[in-house]
């Protein structure tokens, strides 16, 4: 298991992309859009590899930071390896009674993922 990208909301997609590729040398993925959720976002990756970043925003995003409205931590995802690791993991875990968010699906962007929270609420992707 690896730690496969961290997930950050913005106000300002763009801005906060131009912020990491000018001033940390990150490469960006395409931006996705799903119009019918009006979700953005991009994958950024770092110079010297390692987990990438993903910097997401949505129409009528709610304050998750109350010094900065719409911004901050959103998920980490674990890299398990195979969607069969990804269905499995998640059946061991809501077998030991840990909430799952989202069951094992393919998203819209590509990924075969399911959510589940820690003991305080964050979520935790665990991913292919």
């Amino acid at each position: 298991m690896k730690i496969e990208h961290l997930a950050l909301w913005t106000q300002d997609l763009e801005k906060l992309r131009a912020f990491y590729l000018e001033h940390l040398g990150c490469s960006s993925g395409p931006k996705y859009t799903n119009p019918t959720t009006g979700f953005s976002s991009y994958f950024l990756s770092f110079p010297k590899g390692g987990a990438r970043m993903e910097i997401m925003t949505k129409s009528g995003l709610q304050p998750i930071n109350p010094a900065a409205p719409g911004c901050g931590y959103a998920h980490f995802a674990l890299s398990l390896g195979s969607e069969e690791n990804v269905r499995a993991m998640t059946d061991v875990l809501r077998k030991k009674d840990v909430p799952v968010r989202s069951e094992p699906r393919r998203t819209g962007d590509g990924y075969y993922e399911s959510v589940i929270t820690d003991p305080d609420g964050n979520w935790i992707e665990l991913t292919v």
